[in-house]
């Protein structure tokens, strides 16, 4: 566990500091968001885990200790490699002795109970602790921890994660007012920022599902508007790229080079370049880019699409070998009507008469009628024995429809170009409603009958297929030589690599994505696939590295509007006031960038007292007085020359790095902070 520096035994009496933060949690999310406050924002951060299960166990060769120890041994030893000390070294003290390979850099503070109850609270240091995250995979457990901690230190502020949306909102209204209760005259600003929940399934689903479409378009949503970021191709000899709006991130320069490593930050003068500046992008060759390219407006919320349209069309119901026998049944009808006209000398409308009486075998033994009459009397008694059967398939099929309409569907026969999704938990939920909002055909594979996904999926309509996706036939019956993407989202990352590799012998073009959460083994299986099927597109995504950033900026009382990831690394996309951030504060947007941290994108041109505190949120809107939404009051073309005041409100681009800088000169502008 290099570089890994354990801290000391807590001594009586001896608290934790005044202003630290506190991270709940027993996944992998918790470890990342404790590594994202300590080596990136500087926190001094205290990391509550169950106990470990038993080391001796060849299944659980890490107990929680040993896996987030690992964790900050590798980020600190990059820090000391990297030799930026931004804000992960100096000034905190050291808890290593002399020569140690961390000095400088205060280690994690590691306590494991299995619950947080109050006595471990309070250990932890709950009564001066700026922020407590509470990342559970379980919601009871974490609104149990919330009301806690509030009842503790009712002026801490919470992040929470819940997959509830609908329950989030009511427990960010009511811890809120209870923070309103114990601090009378509170900023509302600051109330506003005592609690925040969040959920990572959100937090990620968009980059996921965007990896499956083409041209890997990210969509930030900001008072109703959408930013759509797209990935653009490297342009050709002789071309100029296309900088859309502007230009966001400078790709790998491997991007194309089977035997380049996926850009990250140890990839050197390959990696991708975050907000890079006219010059970076003009001396570019041979790099894709990210780029801001459109800005539209969202329509209100609404449910996903069922797949194939709402009710029950006769396609759905019965067959195609029955409904082109039905077809067949009613031409040979009319062929019998239009001979009865030619060869009797009835009207059309009794000849049609006579015809249904002798299909259904009604009428009467034309004994004293012409021999034409007979003749197709005759016919019609015989084409009415092939309505008999017609009709008993009919009604078994419209019967075997309708008693599986509430049971999965199985994937049409002729189904193609759709995205094949396996697993149903958490997140694989959240991506396939954010595919079926934007109308693209699904096919789902899951091997639990219960997973939380199952019933969303019925309702929708969408193609499912229960099995286990490393056997045989599993993938094939959900038409992957037909697909245009793979999104292997379990939980299982052997599970994930095998599907991945089985899918690419079927078809090797195929984009495929990977939910994985080791970055080491990530970037191994990403360079494998790449070298194996340079033609093809691969991800790979880890959740926790996706959501960790947003849980963070939240921890420092911030919105993010959203997530993006470029390649191995992110980009966010924050809200912030101008007033107390001296880098902004005063200089033109065009001094105020800052090549490879921040940028300006828009500012809320809303008098302060009438904005939307909430960004990410539609505005509201009565939709029977309005059919449209009231216009944002967010300006993108921004010219170069305007300078920043301290009312403004600004939506920025920035690198995790360029973000935590912003927020520790704030601070330290701030007299007492």
């Amino acid at each position: 566990m290099l570089g890994f520096v354990p801290p000391p035994p807590q001594q009586p009496g001896r608290p934790p500091s005044s202003g630290h933060m506190i991270v709940c949690g027993d996944d992998a999310l918790a470890r990342r968001l404790a590594v994202e406050l300590r080596f990136i924002y500087g926190e001094r951060v205290t990391l509550l885990l169950p106990p470990g299960r038993d080391a001796n166990n060849p299944e659980t060769p890490l107990t929680q200790r040993g896996r987030a120890a690992a964790l900050f041994g590798r980020m600190s030893a990059a820090m000391n490699r990297a030799g930026n000390g931004s804000g992960a070294t100096g000034g905190n003290g050291s808890t290593g002795g002399s020569g140690d390979t961390n000095a400088g850099v205060e280690a994690v503070r590691i306590m494991e109970a299995p619950e947080p109850s109050d006595d471990v609270l309070e250990e932890a240091g709950i009564d001066r602790a700026a922020a407590l995250a509470l990342v559970y995979d379980d919601d009871e457990r974490n609104i149990r921890a919330a009301l806690t901690a509030r009842r503790l230190n009712p002026r801490l502020r919470l992040v929470i994660r819940l997959y509830n949306r609908k329950l989030g909102q009511h427990l960010e209204a009511l811890l809120d007012q209870a923070a309103a209760v114990a601090m009378p005259g509170i900023d509302p600003a600051l109330l506003d920022a005592s609690t925040t929940v969040l959920s990572d399934a959100d937090t990620a689903a968009p980059a996921l599902a965007a990896t499956a479409l083409t041209g890997s378009s990210k969509i930030i949503q900001a008072e109703g508007l959408l930013l759509r970021a797209a990935e653009r191709p490297p342009p050709r000899p002789g071309e100029h790229a296309d900088p859309g709006l502007c230009t966001l991130a400078l790709l790998s320069s491997t991007t194309n080079d089977p035997a380049g490593a996926e850009g990250s930050d140890s990839s050197g003068d390959e990696a991708p370049q975050l907000l890079p500046d006219e010059r970076a992008v003009a001396d570019a060759t041979g790099r894709g880019t990210v780029v801001l390219e459109a800005i539209s407006r969202a329509d209100p919320a609404r449910p996903a699409t069922r797949m194939g349209g709402r009710g029950a069309p006769l396609a759905q119901i019965f067959s195609r070998r029955l409904r082109w026998s039905a077809l067949g049944f009613a031409l040979a009808a009319v062929a019998l009507v239009i001979a009865s006209l030619l060869t009797t000398e009835d009207t059309a409308l009794h000849s049609a008469y006579l015809t249904v009486l002798d299909l259904l075998g009604m009428n009467d033994p034309a004994e004293g009628a012409s021999p034409a009459r007979q003749i197709i009397q005759i016919l019609s008694g015989i084409a009415g024995l092939l309505l008999l059967p017609l009709l008993i398939a009919a009604v078994l099929e419209a019967f075997g429809t309708l008693r599986t309409a509430s049971s999965l569907r199985r994937p049409p026969r002729g189904l193609g170009g759709h995205v094949v999704l396996l697993g149903l938990g958490k997140i694989g939920t959240r991506v396939l409603v954010r595919l079926r909002e934007l109308d693209i055909p699904v096919v789902v594979v899951e091997e639990d009958p219960e997973a939380r996904g199952i019933p969303l999926a019925r309702s929708l309509h969408v193609p499912t297929v229960i099995g286990d996706v490393t056997q045989e036939g599993v993938l094939e019956a959900a038409k992957i030589y037909r697909a245009r993407a793979l999104l292997a989202l379990t939980s299982i990352d052997t599970t994930n690599l095998e599907a991945a590799l089985y899918a690419r012998s079927v078809k090797p073009d195929l984009r495929v994505a990977l939910r994985l959460y080791d970055d080491e083994f990530a970037t191994a299986v990403y360079r494998t696939l790449r070298t194996a099927h340079p033609g093809a597109l691969t991800r790979s995504r880890s959740v926790s590295h996706l959501a960790a950033p947003s849980f963070a900026v939240a921890m420092m009382g911030r919105q993010i509007l959203g997530a993006v990831p470029v390649e191995r690394k992110v980009m966010l996309f924050a809200a912030l006031e101008v007033a107390g951030h001296p880098q902004l504060e005063g200089h033109t947007v065009e001094q105020a960038f800052r090549a490879g941290a921040w940028r300006v994108l828009a500012i809320d041109a809303t008098p302060p007292a009438d904005r939307n505190p909430d960004l990410a949120a539609l505005p509201p809107f009565d939709p029977e007085g309005d059919a449209t939404p009231p216009p944002s009051g967010l300006v993108w073309d921004l010219h170069p020359g305007y300078v920043l005041r301290a009312q403004d409100r600004v939506v920025i681009a920035a690198t995790r790095r360029g973000l935590a800088e912003l927020l520790r000169r704030q601070r330290s502008a701030v007299p007492g902070r």
